[in-house]
């Protein structure tokens, strides 16, 4: 048999089962997605919140520092989440009429060039669509208590998650510390230098995500403002939400935020809104991506949309707000371990030779001397 066919075979066999272990472990995960992702959540939670608590941890313990950084952010969230539903609740009425004159407007449009549709087409879908749901209310009845129970299981996601940020917060390095005892001793330098790399990526990550979507959603909202477009600060965090999903997570945001404004100010702001799609997209890419994630995520702009279309393919949104992280945590450790190797054996201890006694000198190596061979031609006298 040819040697680069038993090279091509073993190749194969050894792709073939780290194959069937990778399906094995994806179906296992599976299986578990509500712990699964509680722990990623409540990773997430403590790359954000660690800083805050080490700076606090200089002058309070660390558990009243841990305490405290969760009762800041609980607050802050929920402030937020209340603006939202104060600012929906007062414009609620003035956008009903605002959305009932957009569609108007956008009647009005669709009958002229170059569409030339029949008048009352967008009445007739408003029409049709109240049909549609006389007529599956009893469907739609059920999928809200199944979506019920779906809330359930997320605020009981939520809950493990916190619980388990606590004590990443309190005490990770004892955590860490005694998984890796569990090792054998001669592997615990690589998974030592493995996690330190790993951890640095995925917090940096955390964080530089962050703060990107942050940017975009301010930068999204002075743009929205200006343009007086309804409903600001829930398209704001609409964005920031969105944005956490690379590449793709920004359009969608800001094509919901164009429909918005196509209804409520016409065709020629929600282009200008569709514009902004475009500038977002570029400040993103090339400013914000380059500046606040290159030195922690050093994964090429391609790998990155295939992960999250991956991501969303094998398991929807989730699959493609956790691909990223999971694709830089993974390529930053296999760097770690490649360009780090094993540490190199130290020789052992040499033998030092006896002490002579007191006055005597040292013993030094008696001189080899070559073997007496007798000279060529003649023999033994």
């Amino acid at each position: 048999m040819p040697a680069g066919l038993r090279t091509a075979a073993g190749y194969t066999w050894r792709l073939l089962l780290l194959g069937v272990a990778a399906y094995l472990a994806v179906a296992v995960l599976g299986r578990l997605q509500m712990p699964v992702i509680a722990v990623f959540l409540a990773l997430v939670i403590t790359s954000v919140l660690r800083p805050f608590v080490d700076l606090l941890a200089r002058a309070l313990p660390r558990s009243v520092a841990v305490l405290l950084a969760l009762v800041c952010a609980i607050v802050v969230v929920a402030g937020v989440l209340a603006l939202v539903g104060t600012t929906v609740a007062g414009e609620w009425g003035r956008l009903g009429t605002e959305l009932r004159g957009g569609l108007g407007r956008i009647d009005h449009l669709l009958t002229g060039a170059p569409f030339h549709l029949r008048a009352g087409t967008v009445t007739d879908l408003r029409a049709k669509l109240g049909e549609f749901l006389t007529a599956h209310r009893s469907a739609l009845l059920s999928t809200a208590l199944s979506g019920a129970s779906r809330v359930v299981e997320m605020l009981t996601g939520l809950a493990l998650a916190v619980f388990c940020s606590v004590f990443f917060l309190h005490s990770g390095d004892r955590m860490w510390c005694w998984a890796q005892h569990q090792l054998p001793a001669r592997s615990r330098p690589a998974w030592s230098r493995a996690g330190h790399a790993a951890w640095r990526t995925f917090a940096g990550y955390t964080r530089g995500v962050l703060i990107v979507a942050a940017t975009n959603a301010v930068l999204v909202g002075v743009a929205l403002a200006v343009l007086r477009v309804p409903l600001v600060l829930p398209l704001i965090v609409l964005e920031f939400v969105a944005a956490l999903v690379p590449l793709i997570g920004s359009p969608i945001a800001l094509a919901v935020a164009a429909l918005v404004a196509l209804a409520a100010r016409g065709p020629v702001v929600a282009l200008l809104v569709l514009g902004l799609i475009v500038v977002i997209g570029q400040v993103e890419g090339h400013l914000l991506h380059p500046l606040v994630m290159g030195w922690s995520v050093r994964i090429h702009p391609v790998a990155i949309a295939l992960s999250v279309i991956g991501g969303a393919v094998l398991a929807g949104v989730l699959g493609a707000v956790v691909a990223v992280p999971v694709v830089s945590v993974a390529w930053a450790v296999i760097c770690e371990l490649r360009d780090h190797g094993p540490p190199p054996r130290r020789p052992g201890p040499r033998t030092r030779p006896p002490a002579a006694p007191h006055g005597q000198p040292p013993h030094q190596p008696a001189e080899r001397r070559p073997p007496h061979r007798p000279a060529p031609g003649r023999g033994p006298r």
